[in-house]
């Protein structure tokens, strides 16, 4: 596949028909909109409440509104906000001292009011006798004065984490944006996104309209209607989320190619090619495609994506992660465990934990995968070498884990508690339950990150998880390549390849010249095109539009779809294709 030209589509959208009326673009457009909606509302104030996740760039959409709107009375949410060592003394339970790990948190937007500020607002709200219009924004601007028209100005997490990265955006309740990108990110990840979550639940439905600033002086706002319209329509076919790309210190060169990425870029170590939490979803109206968190759909459909078993488990949070960890001409990963799940439930406050396989998109010759331990491993011998590493900067990691050869296809399954990493010239799509950044570094190879600081190890943390029973022996009987054939017809078959026992992750792989049925049975699936150039995804009674997707790229079958076929198409007619799909399995 690396020797063909590229055709991985990095911004997949869904149309939504009906709705091409729905949509304005440029703050002049978008301003003339909000005022002519206003004009027919009753009585002499009219109120706007902008509500904001975070990242959004408050001085562009608040002076832009402010010069279309022209308001009489403008106030921020945050004006009614605790003072910042207040809002800091309240968060610290969750955000901790640790550099990288806190506790999710439960608060809510209204834990960051102060009561006595909260009053004297609405009050003034209230005693607003000039005509025209009061504009709210920020945070909580809904509890500040019931709106007339409610603007909810979105942001996905990754653009949030870019602008974190470019000093741009401050915490909740805080003016911290020359900070550690990785405080701010932690804070964020434990606190903000939690706050900010279970507020735009409450709001969805009572969206008037939502803006889309991800690109700077380039909004675009389209009603509320139309947005869950188009969410509603995304749970009735298969679609993809819009993947992002990170380099990283072992990251490898691969992805430049299939992916067709910036080459001049060091290196890409991660693509994050299905995680809602993190990506967006792009949804078309006529020639606008507007670009939304893809959480919302999780929110705002979750049933109806997640199906009723796995809604029932999780909630409205999806539960399984496909990205890729690319090594190819790069390093190894850092050597890890992830906690067990009464560890993550007590000290971090996830309800699962991160297991996760590795499944072999390609591979080099030498590719290799540490997995395991040594048979005879001492516990104390082992531990006592991984802390004097972080003062001699060596530590034989192969003298104490196991290093097994692998190929292309290769399934790798990784159970929490197992001690692991990739090796050099692996392309992994990792397969994995979404607690995504508990990793327990316990040896990183010496090296710094690309920040040129010691990427941060967990030896204690890793100590309490190892399960040291989990040798050689053990490893090869139940974790290596444990491909089980479950069904076969004229042009195809049907693989289980994993996950363990102890995982919720049920995968299965079908290689197919013909065209395969499928059936989510109520239960969502996501799917990765392991091998073929291209495969179509067609509903066997019209009820979807024909899905087609290409190598390297995955998609999700929301489980109200139920039957669904996949056939190779394009260049990859009749030739051999393969996919992996993954599911919650509901039944032992």
């Amino acid at each position: 596949m690396i020797n063909k030209v590229s055709n991985y589509d990095k911004h997949p959208f869904i149309p939504v028909e009906g709705f091409e009326d729905d949509c304005w673009q440029g703050w002049e457009a978008i301003g003339e909109k909000l005022k002519k909606e206003l004009h027919p509302v009753a009585g002499k104030k009219k109120v706007v409440a902008v509500e904001s996740y975070i990242g959004v760039n408050q001085e562009e959409v608040l002076s832009a509104l402010i010069r279309a709107l022209r308001p009489v009375y403008t106030c921020l949410a945050s004006d009614a906000y605790k003072c910042t060592a207040e809002i800091d003394k309240m968060v610290y339970p969750d955000v901790t001292d640790d550099r990288i790990f806190g506790y999710l948190s439960r608060l809510r937007i209204n834990d960051f009011f102060d009561k006595s500020r909260l009053a004297t607002i609405r009050n003034n709200i209230h005693n607003v006798e000039e005509e025209g219009v009061i504009l709210l924004y920020g945070m909580g601007a809904t509890l500040l004065a019931p709106a007339d028209i409610l603007v909810y100005a979105d942001m996905p997490r990754w653009e949030g984490q870019l602008r974190f990265r470019r000093n741009e955006a401050n915490n909740l309740g805080s003016e911290n944006k020359n900070a550690e990108t990785a405080i701010q990110y932690k804070r964020a990840y434990f606190v903000d996104w939690r706050v900010c979550d279970r507020l735009k639940k409450t709001l969805i439905n009572k969206w008037d309209y939502v803006l889309d600033t991800v690109i700077t002086q380039q909004p675009k706002m389209v009603s509320g209607e139309a947005v869950r319209a188009g969410l509603r329509q995304a749970v009735t076919q298969p679609f993809r989320v819009v993947p992002f790309f990170d380099p990283g210190p072992w990251g490898g060169q691969w992805m430049k190619e299939v992916c067709d990425l910036d080459r001049s870029v060091i290196n890409y170590a991660w693509c994050f090619d299905c995680v809602p939490e993190e990506n967006s979803l792009l949804l078309e109206f006529g020639d606008l495609r507007f670009e939304i968190p893809a959480s919302n759909l999780v929110f705002y459909q979750p049933k109806e994506l997640l199906g009723a078993p796995v809604h029932a488990r999780f909630g409205d949070e999806f539960p399984i992660r496909f990205d890729f960890l690319d090594t190819m001409e790069g390093g190894n990963l850092s050597l890890q465990v992830h906690p067990l799940t009464e560890y993550i439930q007590e000290y971090f406050g996830m309800p699962y934990t991160q297991d996760e396989s590795y499944y072999m998109l390609d591979a080099a010759e030498d590719a290799c995968v540490y997995l395991g331990l040594k048979e005879n491993t001492q516990p104390a011998l082992m531990m006592q070498e991984l802390r004097e590493s972080e003062v001699t900067g060596h530590f034989d990691a192969e003298a104490y884990v196991e290093k097994w050869p692998v190929k292309k296809h290769d399934h790798i399954l990784i159970p929490a508690g197992t001690v692991h990493c990739s090796g050099t010239n692996c392309m992994v799509l990792e397969v994995s339950a979404t607690p995504y950044i508990f990793t327990f570094k316990l040896w990183d190879w010496g090296r710094m990150g690309l920040d040129g600081k010691p990427r941060p190890i967990y030896i204690n943390h890793g100590e309490s998880n190892i399960q040291w029973g989990r040798t050689a022996s053990w490893t090869k009987e139940n974790l290596l390549n444990r491909v089980e054939k479950i069904a076969e017809g004229e042009g195809w078959m049907e693989e289980r390849t994993g996950l363990h026992e102890n995982e919720f992750i049920e995968t299965r792989r079908h290689w197919f010249t013909q065209p395969v049925l499928h059936n989510t049975g109520g239960i969502v699936n996501v799917i990765n095109l392991v091998d073929g150039r291209e495969a179509i995804v067609e509903s066997p009674t019209g009820a979807f539009s024909p899905f087609i997707v290409h190598y390297a790229e995955t998609f999700i079958v929301p489980a109200q779809v139920g039957a669904y076929r996949i056939s190779p198409y394009g260049e990859s007619e009749d030739k051999l294709c393969a996919t992996l799909k993954a599911y919650v399995r509901t039944k032992a």
